[in-house]
């Protein structure tokens, strides 16, 4: 079997979507953010939203379908060029960049553009592991009770921003399996390995893990209560490393590695049991 070379240039969309208040109110809500703050404006997590409006047709593609056997979303990127606000269409559109293949792999770069009237609001891009054959297994664990949670602090802003290489006040996070299925409903991300034990262990997951996005989400939490700005982020880019599995708990912490007037650089990493499962960055506006 071939690779996906075919389909560099390929696009899929546009598709608008639709912040409506109600839709905003359940993801700000299934992300665990502040529901006073994102009245008005749409978080800038809500990019997930704009990804997975476009994602799962690329994914769903008939070319695709066949190398969906393993599929790992390894690196995220997002810039915004400025905020969109409640009620005002997003139009979104997601291009196949590039696919290189190694070790059985296709490593494709899944661009994401989405436009308001007012002109552009967010870029983007996923990187995407694809395989036909199934990850290595890793040993099957129980599902933890439907509802179990653990602490999830609210990011309520402002808060002051530190000098160059101090710390950040970190934020527990975590989510209930629950969690996972409403972030899945407000997201449209319906991956069923977040959600459905065997569809995970097929693939050789341990059982559900936390969307990768929703992890991303909550490091964005963190940085924006350095900025009351309607667009508190500038960019957001993460790369991921190990899964999270629901009811467990984490935290999301980081450093200043910059300052200027012009906006902050922040190094970003969310921990679970002494591991780093997720590291970023993130640019700060002033």
């Amino acid at each position: 079997m071939t690779g996906l070379d075919d389909l560099v240039g390929e696009e899929y969309g546009p598709v608008p979507i639709e912040p409506t208040p109600d839709r905003v109110a359940e993801f700000v809500v299934a992300t665990g953010d502040d529901p006073d703050r994102w009245a008005s404006v749409v978080p800038p997590s809500f990019a997930n939203a704009a990804l997975f409006a476009v994602a799962p047709r690329f994914l769903e593609d008939p070319r695709v379908v066949p190398f969906t056997r393993s599929l790992i979303h390894s690196e995220q990127r997002f810039e915004w060029a400025r905020p969109a606000a409640v009620g005002e269409t997003i139009d979104v559109v997601g291009r196949v960049g590039a696919v290189r293949q190694r070790a059985g792999l296709n490593l494709v770069s899944f661009e994401v553009s989405a436009s308001l009237d007012r002109g552009p609001w967010l870029s983007g891009s996923a990187q995407f592991l694809l395989s036909t054959e199934p990850a290595a297994a890793a040993a099957e664990e129980k599902e933890p009770g439907a509802s179990e949670r653990p602490a999830h602090d609210l990011p309520r802003v402002p808060l002051p921003l530190p000098e160059m290489g101090e710390a950040l006040e970190p934020m527990r996070v975590g989510a209930s399996r629950l969690d996972l299925v409403r972030y899945a409903a407000a997201s449209r991300d319906w991956n069923p390995i977040h959600w459905d034990h065997w569809s995970a262990v097929a693939i050789g997951l341990p059982g559900t893990i936390v969307h990768g996005l929703l992890m991303t989400a909550w490091m964005a939490q963190l940085a924006a209560r350095y900025s009351t700005a309607d667009l508190p982020l500038e960019s957001l880019a993460v790369r991921f490393r190990k899964p999270l599995r629901p009811a467990v708990p984490a935290s999301v912490s980081g450093t200043v590695a910059a300052r200027a007037d012009t906006g902050t650089d922040l190094d970003l990493v969310l921990e679970a049991d002494g591991e780093r499962l997720i590291t970023g960055t993130a640019r700060v506006t002033p």
